[in-house]
């Protein structure tokens, strides 16, 4: 996946603000009055301050009309402040939703090669953790940033009217926070970054050991496990550490300033109070008093929005990562006169197809054969030869490099996916069950099937019996994957679907692998007859299984090494007979 630049995931999230202007506008405007209410109370303080100074002419009176103005300017500038969180977590929230939808809706259309080529637990990761960070930082600039900058401006403007010389020496000072800031910001990015990558690293390896508990503890790989899980925690929080670490002197270098600046300004005025000499403007205790309030105003926001720069880094680098999913090239769309295929007949013919995973590793090269409607077509050959590369060119998981496949005469590059799959009929080692009843799980592949057809299907796939005697039979709930069902059941679960849905093609990839002889034997007659009048491929390591094929292709480093049918193979005393031997020698 390609790394978008920090400008230009800005870019992104800014394009992504617009559907909220109005919104916006609302935060801007309440931001205004918070801001305003938020300046205006030390105006009222130094005005409180100056009546008491001279004891004696103090007037109640007007303290009094000063504190109520104080009162309903607090009160109006808390509802301003409560209003302008609720409407940033609303926009927060809903920018948040709309990139998890857009990078959930993008991963429907990437090829198979990309989930192939990517940990689950690092997908899983960006479109959860990342989309979380982000939404953090996002609602902190929203929450902070606005506020913040019109508090430094406004602040500014009030200081150069009360008293312009006090206000050259805060604007001098001040520059040295942005400029550090700036400093430590711009070398924190690619900090953020690498811990987020290492993040969804760890994420993929969890994923990966609870997903196959059962075999890490079969192979006693608990130790193993736990160093490898120390070694990416450890990396974690050394590139974690590092991150926050110099994101944290940010804060502390920024106090600093603002601590000049604050004494900076009590000296100035002390000064300009206590000397006799003639002053440009005119001044008093009670101003001083504002004027120190207003430099603490001034120069907290810099506190804040260099603590915002810092999340800023750390939400942008998890945005880039969720565009990078975004951005992913996804499959090739069906054409737009894409031909959708009905009544197919079953003829599949491969043109001298070549296909590899990686460039510059050949899998499959001018790869020809054809099979008439109806014929059972064997495939078979040493692991990595390439027959499940063969099946996913046939349902176009993938696509060949050069060469053509076709269906009927037609190129399924010029048929649509869809219509394609729905024509075949897939059962593999690997079972597809979802958390539901059983009859759910059996109808996927024909939604509107009636029950009476689901259980004659499940009587077809020797599979009835077992589902009757589940707590409430075809009713029964199971778990994600069929958890709480055998491999075997779990096959006979997806053997049944097929049964149900009698496709014109059949893809069979040791779909009886974990099913006793017993039931394979009665399963292959199911099979038998199912196969009648429809094109099958079969892909089988048992090759007593095949004998009635009528076709066999022995496949060695993606090429056929040999094709006839059983009997032919045996007589030829070549690569089949070498491997049928040697699953019956003694």
């Amino acid at each position: 996946m390609s790394k978008p630049s920090q400008s230009a995931v800005l870019k992104r999230i800014l394009k992504q603000l617009k559907n909220y202007k109005f919104f916006i506008a609302l935060t801007v405007i309440f931001a205004l009055i918070s801001v305003a209410g938020t300046l205006i109370v030390p105006i009222f303080f130094g005005q409180v301050i100056d009546l008491l100074v001279d004891g004696a002419k103090v007037e109640f009176s007007k303290l009094f009309e000063k504190f109520i103005a104080i009162g309903a300017t607090v009160g109006i500038t808390c509802i301003a402040q409560w209003l302008m969180n609720v409407i940033n977590n609303r926009i927060t929230y809903d920018v948040v939703r709309d990139i998890r939808e857009e990078a959930f809706s993008h991963l429907q259309k990437l090829p198979l090669k990309f989930i192939d080529a990517h940990s689950y637990g690092d997908i899983v990761g960006r479109n959860i953790a990342d989309v979380d960070t982000f939404a953090d930082g996002l609602l902190m600039g929203f929450t902070q940033l606005f506020t913040g900058v019109l508090t430094i401006v406004g602040t500014l403007g009030i200081m150069i009217a009360i008293n312009w010389v006090i206000a050259l020496i805060v604007f001098v000072i001040t520059p040295l926070s942005l400029f550090v800031a700036k400093f430590i910001a711009s070398r924190t990015y690619s900090l953020f970054r690498k811990t987020s990558e290492i993040r969804g690293e760890q994420t993929a390896f969890i994923d990966e050991m609870i997903g196959n508990l059962k075999v890490v503890q079969a192979f006693n790989r608990q130790d193993e496990n736990l160093q490898k899980f120390d070694e990416v925690n450890d990396r974690l929080t050394k590139a974690s550490l590092k991150s926050i670490f110099y994101s944290s002197l940010t804060n502390p270098s920024t106090r600093f300033v603002n601590a000049v600046v604050y004494a900076a300004v009590a000296l100035s005025g002390a000064l300009m109070l206590v000397l006799s000499t003639p002053l440009p403007v005119a001044f008093s205790v009670g101003m001083l008093t504002s004027l120190l309030s207003y430099a603490n105003q001034y120069t907290k926001p810099f506190n804040e929005i260099s603590g915002v720069i810092t999340e800023l880094q750390n939400a942008i680098a998890c945005a880039g990562r969720i565009y990078e999913i975004i951005d992913e090239k996804p499959q090739t769309p069906d054409a737009e006169n894409a031909i959708i295929l009905e009544d197919v007949k079953g003829e599949v013919e491969f043109e001298n197809v070549c296909f590899s995973y990686v460039p510059d590793k050949k899998l499959i090269e001018n790869l020809s054969l054809k099979a008439t409607a109806g014929q059972r077509i064997a495939i078979v050959g040493p692991t990595g030869c390439g027959k499940t590369t063969l099946i996913n060119l046939l349902m176009r998981f993938y696509d060949p490099v050069d060469g053509k496949i076709s269906v009927d005469g037609n190129d399924i590059l010029s048929v649509t996916r869809n219509s394609l799959r729905k024509n075949y009929g897939m059962v593999l080692q690997d079972t597809w069950l979802k958390s539901g009843t059983v009859l759910e799980n059996i109808k996927i592949g024909k939604p509107d099937a009636t029950r009476e057809e689901v259980e004659e299907a499940g009587k077809s796939a020797r599979a009835h019996n077992f589902i009757m005697q589940m707590p409430q039979g075809y009713d029964t709930v199971i778990a994600e994957d069929g958890g709480n069902l055998s491999q075997g059941q779990k096959q006979l679960l997806c053997i049944t679907r097929i049964m149900l849905c009698l496709p014109p093609m059949l893809i069979l990839d040791e779909a009886t692998s974990s099913i006793d002889t017993r039931t394979e034997q009665q399963i292959q007659q199911a099979f038998a007859n199912l196969m009648q009048g429809r094109t099958s491929f079969i892909v089988a390591h048992r090759l007593s299984t095949i004998k009635e094929a009528d076709l066999i292709l022995v496949m060695n480093a993606g090429n056929i090494v040999e094709q006839g049918t059983h009997e032919e193979l045996l007589k030829k005393q070549g690569f089949y007979a070498n491997l049928y031997n040697s699953q019956f020698a003694i």
